[in-house]
Order: structure tokens, then C-alpha cells, then sequence
């Protein structure tokens, strides 16, 4: 049966096609770019926003400092030991948290390297001459002293944040245009290493580690331009990584072990990396 509409009704229709997911722009619609189908999208809106914005600011070269989220300032680190011990005295039998509390007692060794990625970024900041900005991935730990090192001394510093299930968040040191969130790893690392002119590698876990064998591997097939890539601490890297060994059984070149070499302390790294660069060492 035929009926004209009244203009309520009409506005009503109208104001839900407006409303409607399918009426939306397209780069609007967050359910629509977040299909499985969308994913080589999504992979280039997180390669080009960075790249834009870096570009826009003139950024061409940097040093990427990697390292644990888990090495902390020793005042907190104290804070943290002091925090599991009183959750152990509440509940004794809890083998995990007995096991937490060995860990970050350990960790305690590791407050050192906080120290010295601090005072390293400071050194970027005052011997680089504005060369480089330091890199980092944007979190806690030896993250977060990379880039206060940078802080303190007035310079900027870029954040590359990853989005993971235990949400951490960027540390309050990185320069606001430069701290950008990544949902893909990949994107992530390739952003590290398109405009690195050296790599500095504290202690670390999985993560760390990989992230310092896919520069490797760039360097070592030449898929990346030969740069320092520093090893901070002989003694963590000798106990963990055996390059040399890695040569004996013949799955890396002997000039392979020559990729990397070790510091410890930041007038060390930056030596190093001023060397290569022909700046000014401490």
C-alpha cells in the first residue's frame, strides 16, 4: 500500500543512513580499516605517518639504543625488590612470587646499565652536534634512561612504542612529535634502522635479541650500510653469546665476529661511535 512519508519520518530515515557503518568515509571507518583484508593498508599508514612526520622535521640520522624494559633506576629497582619481598612475606609458600623476588634481586646487578644509557644519550646530545637523535623504543627501563639522557640535556629523542597485551605505554622522556605507537613489529624495526648511523645493544631479553640479529643480518647481506653496532657490557655478552662459536662450527663468516664490538661504559660507546664519524670523543 502506497503512503507518503511525513517529514519526521523522513528526517528519521535520513538521519539513519547518516548513521549507517556503509555511509561512513572509508579512512573514517576504524571497523572497516581493521578487516583482515585492510592489513597491506594498515602496514603503509604505519610506514608513511612516521616517515612524514620525521621528514617534516628534518630527522635523517639516528642511534638506536636497545636494552631491557626490565632494568630499572636503582631507586626504583630497590622500590620494586622491597615490594615482591612484602608480597613473599604475606603469602611464603608462592613459589612464582619466590621465584619474581630472586629475579628482581638479580636485577639489581643491572641498575648500572641505567646509568650509563642515561649519560651515553647525554653524550649524543652534547659531543653529536645535533647529528643524531637517539632512537628508542619508546617504553621503560633502558628505553626510558636513552631517552632521558636526551631530556636532560634540552635535545629531542624519538619513541618507537609497540602495542602489547600488557599495555606499558611511552616513558615521560620522549619528545611529544616524536613518540609514535606501532601495532606491527616489522614496521617497527624497519623504522629503527632506516635512518641509523649506529646501534648500541644493553642487556636484554627476547626482544632485544632480536631486534639486534635483524641488524645484523641487514648488515651482514647488505641490505644495510655498515655501521657501528656496540655491545654494551663484555661480560653479559660473553656469558650469553659466543660469536666466535658461532664461527667455529662455521654458520657465520670469521669476519662476521667483527660486526659488533663491546663497551662498558658511555664514553666508551660514544668513543666508538665518534670514531666511525669522525666527531669529537669524550
Amino acid at each position: 500500500m502506497k503512503r507518503n512519508l511525513t517529514k519526521a519520518e523522513k528526517q528519521a530515515l535520513v538521519h539513519k543512513l547518516r548513521t549507517a557503518p556503509s555511509y561512513r568515509r572509508a579512512y573514517h571507518d576504524l571497523a572497516f580499516l581493521s578487516r583482515p583484508e585492510l592489513r597491506p593498508v594498515r602496514f603503509q599508514m604505519e610506514i608513511l605517518k612516521p616517515e612524514t612526520v620525521l621528514k617534516e622535521h628534518g630527522v635523517d640520522a639516528t642511534i638506536v639504543v636497545f636494552g631491557s624494559a626490565r632494568i630499572w633506576e636503582k631507586k626504583d629497582a630497590l622500590e620494586r625488590v622491597k615490594k615482591v619481598a612484602a608480597a613473599c612475606k604475606k603469602d611464603p609458600g608462592n613459589k612464582v612470587l619466590r621465584n619474581k623476588l630472586g629475579t628482581v634481586k638479580r636485577l639489581l646487578n643491572s641498575c648500572k646499565y641505567y646509568e650509563m644509557a642515561r649519560d651515553f644519550s647525554s653524550l649524543v646530545a652534547t659531543k653529536g652536534k645535533g647529528k643524531f637523535l637517539v632512537v628508542t623504543g619508546g617504553g621503560p627501563g633502558i628505553m626510558e634512561a636513552a631517552n632521558r639522557g636526551s631530556f636532560e640535556e634540552g635535545a629531542k629523542s624519538i619513541g618507537l612504542n609497540i602495542t602489547l597485551p600488557m599495555e606499558q605505554g611511552p616513558n615521560p622522556y620522549v619528545s611529544p612529535e616524536f613518540a609514535f605507537r606501532f601495532h606491527y613489529f616489522a614496521i617497527r624495526k624497519m623504522h629503527f634502522m632506516m635512518r641509523s648511523k649506529g646501534l648500541v645493544v644493553f642487556p636484554g631479553g627476547f626482544g632485544t635479541y632480536d631486534e639486534l640479529f635483524e641488524a645484523l643480518t641487514l648488515i651482514q647481506t647488505g641490505k644495510k650500510h655498515r655501521f657501528p653496532v656496540v655491545l654494551v657490557g663484555r661480560k653479559y655478552w660473553s656469558d650469553v653469546m659466543d660469536f666466535k662459536a658461532l664461527a667455529r662450527w662455521g654458520f657465520i663468516s670469521v669476519e662476521d665476529i667483527n660486526l659488533v664490538q663491546y663497551a662498558d661504559s658511555a664514553e666508551e660507546i660514544w668513543n666508538i661511535l665518534a670514531k666511525f664519524h669522525g666527531l669529537e670523543q669524550a
